[in-house]
């Protein structure tokens, strides 16, 4: 954009990685607390393609922690309310709304072949389980997967590693759980965004409190996952 809004960006990254993220192709699944921001992110780095998916509606309970809740979004479609702040931070950017779930149903919908990127920020544990499945055969896309934001309240305590390797997450536990009992755990390894750390009275039986400032951190986090395989693919060429 000849407006000027990427400068800093391309002060940081260069002329190239910034046209390397103008082409590329990022499909997000579920834009609550963690795949707002990490929406947001990408498009204030200047990614130019995404495909957004989610099939609820902004309510009061969203305000205090997704990117495109306020008071006046309340009872929007949160794709389309997400698409519009999106459009405000970068006219030209090149958005498909998805207002659906993914899920058994709507899986032949989406063709993972189109992205470079999969974000995978789905809260149900079946939904999330099928995508990933999903996304690996693809052999071109990378998928990046968030664990359990919810109920955390210390971001110094988010880190990323291979699904394998993630310890003390409740969502990844019951992942592993539904793997086992579907086929087993996929064989190619995908990168996840968690935290281990474990607050007095959770509980994964009742709707956990979350916090935006750890919520927004596990979606920055998605997002620099993105930008800095893109540099890497980019230096290792």
């Amino acid at each position: 954009m000849s407006e000027g809004y990427f400068d800093r960006a391309e002060r940081m990254l260069g002329g190239e990685m910034m046209n390397a993220l103008a082409g590329l192709r990022v499909a997000v699944f579920g834009l609550g607390g963690v795949g707002s921001w990490c929406v947001e992110s990408l498009v204030r780095s200047g990614v130019g393609h995404l495909m957004l998916v989610d099939s609820d509606a902004v309510c009061a309970s969203n305000v205090n922690r997704q990117a495109m809740a306020t008071t006046r979004t309340v009872g929007s479609v949160k794709a389309e309310a997400l698409a519009e702040r999106l459009r405000e931070i970068n006219p030209d950017v090149d958005l498909d709304v998805r207002q659906c779930r993914y899920c058994a149903e709507s899986a032949a919908e989406f063709d993972f072949s189109r992205f470079d990127y999969v974000i995978d920020a789905i809260d149900s544990v079946e939904d999330k389980m099928l995508l990933i499945r999903n996304a690996l055969v693809s052999p071109n896309t990378t998928l990046f997967s968030s664990m359990g934001a919810a109920f955390k309240m210390d971001p110094f305590r988010i880190r990323h590693s291979a699904f394998r390797k993630v310890e003390g997450d409740g969502l990844a536990r019951a992942l592993r759980q539904r793997f086992k009992k579907s086929g087993g755990i996929p064989e190619r390894q995908f990168e996840c965004v968690w935290s281990d750390e474990r607050r007095e009275g959770q509980s994964f039986e009742r709707p956990c409190g979350s916090i935006v400032h750890t919520t927004a951190s596990f979606g920055f986090a998605l997002a620099s996952l993105v930008i800095s395989d893109v540099e890497r693919k980019l230096l290792n060429r």
